[in-house]
Formats: C-alpha cells, structure tokens, sequence
C-alpha cells in the first residue's frame, strides 16, 4: 500500500515525520509527503469558525497519489453536528484528514510525565494510523488500548495505544 500525506495550511517537519513514520511502523507500507497545500476554498464555515472535515478529504483525494491519502492541518475541523473532530476517513475510502489543532495540550492530565512535545507527537501518530485504518476497512473497535478505538476527548488518544488490538490486526491482512 502506498500512502500520500498531503500537509494543507502550515504543517511542520516534525509532524510529517511523526505520521509517516507511524503509518510505516503500523501498516508497513510506502509513505510519500506530498506537496503543501492551501486551504480549500468554501471549507470554512463563518458561523462555526471552523472548517469543514470533508472538504479536506476531497482535497487529499484529489492530489494525492497513492491508494490512500491523509490530509493533515493545523485548522480546527468539523464533521455535521459535531462540534469538532480530531480527523475524519470514510470506510473504505482512498482520502482522509487529521486535524493537529486540538491535539495541542500543556499536559495529558497527568497520564504520564512525558513533555508536551512528546504528547502531542503520540497524538499525532494515534489520530493519523486511526484515520488510515478507517480506510483499510477497519472500524472503530471496543478495546479501549486499541488505536481503532473511538476516543473523542484527547483523554481518551492518551490512554489508547499507537497499535492495533490483535483482531484488527487480523481484519487488515
């Protein structure tokens, strides 16, 4: 499997890194970061202040080349009613897309005594193997360990694992 990461908006080194490196580590398979992108136009919603989750999948899908394609941002995205979401993939699909700009936090609540940086980089991998894995047909799985696991509170990423649980393992290959 090949899989584009496609940076929108200013997305750092250090973040690119951190993804292809996870999606190597959990999916063995080719990454490739695509070029920067702008932000898509007509994806910001005036009312909400925030942008619209799908129109960053359309955007990865449209310019990225390889089977699946990951969208990453610094904006704060949405999904229908849902006041925010950490990304967003469609089952089965070839685009998805993570938002970084809620996966900042001083702390994880005192989970551990790791930095800040070192945080947010775990939070990084975890959202971007979890939307990858929405794509390679998995769903979102009730081991609370697993990276599949669906965790809406950046809490909920601290406690999960980078990896999947031995049955998603089992429904990817």
């Amino acid at each position: 499997m090949d899989v584009d990461i496609v940076p929108v908006g200013d997305v750092g080194p250090a973040v690119k890194r951190e993804a292809s490196a996870a999606l190597r580590s959990v999916y063995d398979c080719d990454v490739q970061v695509h070029s920067h992108q702008v932000i898509p136009d007509g994806s910001y919603d005036e009312s909400r202040e925030q942008h619209r989750a799908e129109e960053f999948i359309d955007l990865a899908k449209r310019v990225g080349a390889g089977d699946k394609n990951i969208a990453i941002t610094p904006k704060d995205l949405f999904y229908h009613r849902r006041n925010y979401v950490f990304g967003l993939a469609y089952l089965g699909g070839s685009g998805s897309v993570i938002s970084t700009y809620r996966l900042h936090t001083s702390s994880d609540g005192g989970f551990s005594q790791r930095t800040a940086e070192e945080i947010f980089s775990d939070r990084v991998r975890k959202e971007v193997v979890h939307e990858v894995g929405h794509t390679v047909g998995l769903e979102h799985c009730d081991n609370k360990f697993c990276v599949m696991n669906f965790s809406p509170t950046v809490r909920e990423v601290d406690q999960k694992n980078e990896s999947l649980c031995g049955s998603c393992q089992r429904d990817v290959l």
